[in-house]
């Protein structure tokens, strides 16, 4: 064999050995490639669903805020509506007048008198366009004095310094443990839901 020869064969194996590297390193490209593809395809995947997350926790955020602002709104509108019925009849009730008036109003003394012994003097406040009324149903009770005004509705607010005690009978008080007893069930008849 002949030196020719043999740097031809060399050379042939050279270039099988090179272009064999060749198709591996092209191999090797193209799996690199396809790895590098599907992680950005995971990325994206990934970073979509990201996205969507937050979406949906904003979207969920939004609505829960909306339907907070809404209950808010519609108890304020139920609030105003309660005051609106509370001053109503707080006006009701300041306009009871004649018989009706008297009959309260004796009714509320009867019941105040129980708290006292007969030998006490007592003081007796009542709204400043009662003081007649007052005076008049006072004069069945002996050692009992009209004393002054009291900024209320109707009825009496009743005092004594020597047993020290005071019955607030006035057409307030009782509307508010009413008002306050009732109140749920004025709320559902109002607010029928």
């Amino acid at each position: 064999m002949s030196l020719e020869t043999v740097v031809e064969d060399v050379r042939d194996e050279a270039r099988a050995r090179a272009e064999e590297i060749r198709e591996e390193g092209e191999a090797r490209a193209d799996e690199i490639l396809s790895e590098a593809e599907a992680d950005a395809e995971e990325i994206i995947q990934q970073r979509e669903q990201a996205v969507e997350e937050q979406i949906a926790g904003e979207r969920e955020q939004a609505l829960s805020s909306a339907k907070l602002s809404a209950k808010q709104e519609r108890l304020e509108a139920r609030r105003d509506v309660l005051e609106q019925v509370r001053e109503g009849v707080d006006n009701a009730i300041a306009n009871i007048d004649g018989d009706r008036r008297e009959e309260l109003t004796e009714s509320l003394l009867e019941a105040a008198a129980t708290e006292f012994d007969e030998s006490e003097d007592v003081s007796v406040y009542g709204r400043a366009s009662d003081e007649e009324l007052l005076t008049d149903l006072l004069s069945d009770y002996e050692g009992w004095s009209f004393a002054g005004e009291r900024d209320c509705l109707g009825g009496v607010v009743v005092e004594s310094e020597q047993s020290r005690v005071r019955v607030n009978n006035t057409f307030d008080s009782l509307l508010e443990d009413v008002w306050d007893e009732e109140l749920k069930r004025i709320s559902e008849r109002l607010f029928e839901e």
